[in-house]
């Protein structure tokens, strides 16, 4: 199944937002810690919803369990002004408890039904088997990116970052600059 023009480019941002919160200048895993600040600043991201959807949607990253994925296999097909509201679809996903006062929240807001729907249909795309092929990249089951995030949420890898430290290094030092060891 295609994503429509509308997801394509939304889920394309998203991952952005995702990966520009996972870790700090240093390469250390901040992801959880940076996800816990958004969500305490919900009141004022909920301006962005129009405008920015993917900057709030990134609060709501796994707060969603699919028990119908038909439901948002249909949804990420869909252009923006075709999403029904979050109560036609509330039933095809189970909220994590520690979400339920984000929605609240959310659902007070004009746009925030059809918000909700946008937030979870994102989520989905993340976390979906073979989100990747609809751009025609590698797949990537959800097990390793769960597996992927727990890393990253954990300060990831040692011996990966140790491996890319160590490569940045030698490429800034074969430009001429004084390695910092």
């Amino acid at each position: 199944m295609s994503l429509s023009p509308f997801f394509l480019q939304l889920r394309s941002a998203y991952q952005a937002e995702l990966d520009d919160l996972t870790s700090d200048s240093e390469g250390r895993g901040v992801l959880r810690q940076r996800l816990a600040e958004k969500r305490q600043e919900l009141g004022f991201l909920v301006k962005m919803i129009e405008i920015s959807p993917e900057m709030v949607a990134v609060v709501f990253h796994q707060a969603f369990r699919f028990v119908q994925p038909a439901v948002l296999e249909h949804l990420i097909c869909q252009d923006a002004d075709d999403l029904p509201d979050w109560d036609a679809i509330a039933d095809a996903v189970e909220l994590a408890p520690w979400a339920q006062e984000l929605v609240d929240t959310i659902l007070t807001e004009p746009a925030g039904p059809w918000f909700m729907t946008l937030a979870a249909a994102l989520e989905y795309m993340h976390a979906r088997p073979g989100r990747a092929s609809d751009e025609g990249g590698d797949d990537t089951d959800d097990e390793d990116r769960a597996d992927a995030d727990e890393d990253q949420d954990d300060d990831g890898d040692d011996a990966d970052q140790r491996a890319r430290d160590e490569a940045g290094a030698d490429w800034l030092s074969d430009q001429g600059f004084d390695r910092k060891d």
